[in-house]
């Protein structure tokens, strides 16, 4: 109590409540008034907010006896306070209390109290209990960083099986004095508190967990605006997992960044467009996040996530119409391919051949060897029906080695004594519909690879957590450029292309000629001949290229047109805002149309984030004096930010702009953790578990801004668990 020092008065501004005579206690009985004129504070006096009282502090320590009320009941005889106080500070009981007091502070300043050694061992025990946890909560933090496991089938530390929480304290006590004392307590039974057990283990990933999500909610709700990512997928126990991401514009550190947080994963039962509105609502009212704020959805292409009139993006928007709706890009470029794969029967023939490859060297692991010792570069890789990454990975492998996965593929069928492995080998090498000795075969391997490559590279960008508007359209304007004149240009470069390859590997450069029989239409009463059979006979390169090279590339022109409908939409709202030299060319009218524009998207009710004429005036000061070299709207908003929100319209506009997520690319990343931490092995975790480990495991660089002497602090405190104190 004495090294506590008196309770902490209350603010000068509260209120003491008042007797049937309304009086009361004041902040001005706090002080003396001397002889002299000068004031001192009675540093002694306490006042009870509970009992609603004052009590002598020194007198309630040392007092022996009962005699002053200020020493045992409390005082609040509020009429006759003044004068009470002067009678008890200039009493003899007082004056000794207080003397004894300053005495008793004086040794504790000093260490020289009469317990002063047992004081010292209790410190020691202090430092020693404070130091066994903060291990443990390192070596906690270290197994939920690395996705392991912590648990074993053995809970006795020490013993085969018992974990690798358990192993790892154990490798710890090899070395630290610390942690071999406190083991050596533990087996010789002299402490039955070890803070080794899973239970333990359970509320420390807690506590480190909901620190992790304080520190994102305060980040969320200092940038105000934010949208939410949501994705799902079936986990190992085979129940329906959704990941919750949050994007916003961290303002909060010295320069402007656009983070995407995970929050939390959620075991969902009810997989429709209502059932995953209502638990996203849940979600935002368990982190005090409110849905007006939300300026932005990303979700795949699912229906119950798009869906116009069911999905979760339109019952959004019935609540909230700001929040503005992107389907995933990278989703949306993966569906556009698989348009283009299905727009012909020669494209599905050509990916089957591309997997019946990989099929065929994988089977069987003498197989294997033969393709290893043929071909020392890239390993054959199988399709995938979601990540078309996948399939440029796989296109790669034959485009630049298929001389030498023929040659392995002969070998086979020349020394192979099964007569099925020979065939099938012979017919992946020779065959011109099912095999990749064609020099069709090999023109579509050089068209697919052209695409699959740039898209590729379009994807990828496209992924990154910082990714905003008005670079993703300029990376998919790009990509429709190409494509375009890939359409126009590209046929002759690929067939360029193939009839080098086709000499390497000893194959006719011509396209094989149709053999298999046309279908002809019946000719109907009054029709003739002619108009069925056509009088136009293509050859078998034009037909190739007409039916099939301008075929997909139209399919893809269109597909690409469609699929980001939204961004176009993003462009006339935002256009202005993220293209400098149009806002710095634009005219003062139609500057004012598009400001009034943005306001008119971002109004909900008689609310708008924005006023469109303020904008307006803000915007023609800004980009006159935006410094030269700016050029993103991250740029735009650290110039915003460092001129203390003078251009307020602007600044908010930016960050809503940077808020509307491009791609679901972080939800697919959380997944990747879902299958380390929730494996075969540690199927029956709990949700909560699940749930704090991946919050730790994703959000790692938050991780380590945690400070342990805190977290030790509060572990203790909320279990009122005390240390010898």
């Amino acid at each position: 109590m004495v090294v506590q020092d008196p309770a902490k008065r209350l603010p000068i501004d509260y209120n003491f409540p008042k007797d049937g005579v309304k009086r009361h206690f004041s902040h001005l009985h706090y002080t003396r008034q001397l002889g002299d004129g000068k004031k001192q504070d009675r540093r002694w006096l306490l006042y009870s907010k509970k009992l609603n009282k004052i009590f002598c502090f020194c007198c309630k320590l040392f007092n022996k006896s009962d005699s002053s009320q200020l020493a045992s009941v409390g005082f609040n005889d509020w009429r006759n306070v003044l004068k009470r106080l002067k009678e008890h500070e200039s009493g003899r009981e007082h004056i000794l209390c207080m003397k004894q007091w300053a005495e008793l502070d004086l040794r504790l300043q000093k260490n020289q109290t009469i317990d002063k050694y047992a004081q010292d061992e209790i410190n020691k025990e202090k430092i020693h209990w404070r130091q066994v946890l903060l291990r443990i909560i390192s070596v906690v933090k270290t197994l939920a960083k690395q996705n392991l496991a912590f648990r074993g089938s053995n809970k006795k530390i020490g013993e085969e099986g018992c974990g690798t929480f358990l192993s790892f304290i154990e490798m710890i006590a090899d070395f630290d004095p610390v942690m071999i004392e406190h083991l050596r307590r533990f087996k010789e039974r002299e402490s039955r508190t070890h803070y080794l057990s899973g239970r333990i283990q359970n509320e420390l990933i807690a506590l480190l967990g909901n620190e992790i999500k304080g520190m994102i909610i305060k980040k969320i709700q200092s940038a105000k605006f934010f949208s939410v990512i949501l994705d799902c997928t079936p986990d190992i126990s085979h129940h329906e997992q959704m990941t919750v991401v949050i994007r916003c514009v961290d303002v909060s550190t010295t320069s402007v960044k656009v983070e995407e947080f995970f929050l939390t994963f959620l075991k969902v039962d009810d997989t429709s467009g209502e059932g995953l509105f209502r638990d996203l609502q849940d979600v935002l009212v368990a982190f005090d996040l409110k849905i007006d704020d939300v300026r932005g959805q990303g979700y795949d292409n699912g229906s119950n996530m798009k869906g116009k009139h069911k999905g979760v993006q339109k019952r959004f928007l019935e609540i909230n119409p700001r929040a503005f709706y992107t389907p995933c890009s990278c989703h949306s470029l993966n569906l556009a391919l698989c348009d283009m794969a299905r727009t012909s029967s020669k494209g599905i023939s050509f990916f089957g051949i591309i997997q019946r490859t990989y099929n065929f060297f994988s089977a069987s692991n003498k197989r294997w060897k033969i393709f290893e010792d043929h071909v020392d570069g890239l390993t054959l890789k199988s399709l995938s029906n979601t990540r078309w990454e996948s399939h440029g990975e796989s296109v790669k492998a034959i485009r630049f080695q298929a001389p030498k996965i023929m040659n392995a593929l002969v070998y086979i069928a020349e020394n192979s004594v099964d007569p099925q492995e020979q065939s099938e080998a012979e017919c992946l090498a020779t065959s011109e519909t099912h095999g990749i000795g064609s020099f069709e075969f090999l023109v579509s391997l050089v068209i697919w690879y052209n695409l699959l490559s740039v898209v590729n590279i379009v994807s990828k960008s496209l992924q990154s957590e910082d990714m905003d508007i008005n670079v993703a359209i300029a990376q998919l304007k790009g990509l429709v450029s190409y494509l375009q004149k890939y359409r126009d240009s590209g046929f002759e470069k690929a067939k360029s292309e193939a009839k080098i390859l086709a000499e390497s590997m000893e194959i006719e450069a011509v396209f094989p000629k149709q053999g298999k029989r046309v279908i002809k239409r019946k000719i109907q009463h009054g029709e003739s001949s002619e108009n069925v059979e056509g009088s136009v006979t293509l050859s078998p390169e034009e037909k190739f290229r007409v039916d099939y090279f301008i075929q997909i590339m139209d399919q893809a022109l269109y597909s690409l047109g469609t699929r980001f409908e939204q961004f176009e939409k993003y462009e006339k709202i935002f256009g202005f805002l993220f293209d400098l030299k149009k806002l710095q060319s634009a005219s003062d009218d139609s500057l004012m149309v598009s400001c009034a524009n943005l306001e008119d998207s971002l109004t909900h009710g008689d609310h708008s984030d924005i006023v469109g004429s303020d904008l307006f005036a803000e915007l023609k000061i800004v980009r006159e004096a935006l410094p030269e070299g700016v050029k993103k709207p991250t740029e735009v908003l650290d110039f915003l930010q460092s001129v203390h929100d003078f251009y307020p319209n602007s600044s908010i506009a930016n960050r809503i702009l940077l808020t509307i997520p491009v791609s679901v690319a972080s939800a697919e990343r959380s997944f990747s953790k879902l299958k380390l931490i929730k494996s075969y092995l540690r199927s029956t975790i709990s949700q909560e578990r699940l749930s704090d480990l991946a919050i730790l495991s994703i959000e790692r660089e938050l991780l380590r801004n945690i400070d342990f002497e805190s977290l030790v602090n509060e572990f203790l405190e909320k279990k009122g668990r005390q240390i010898m104190f």
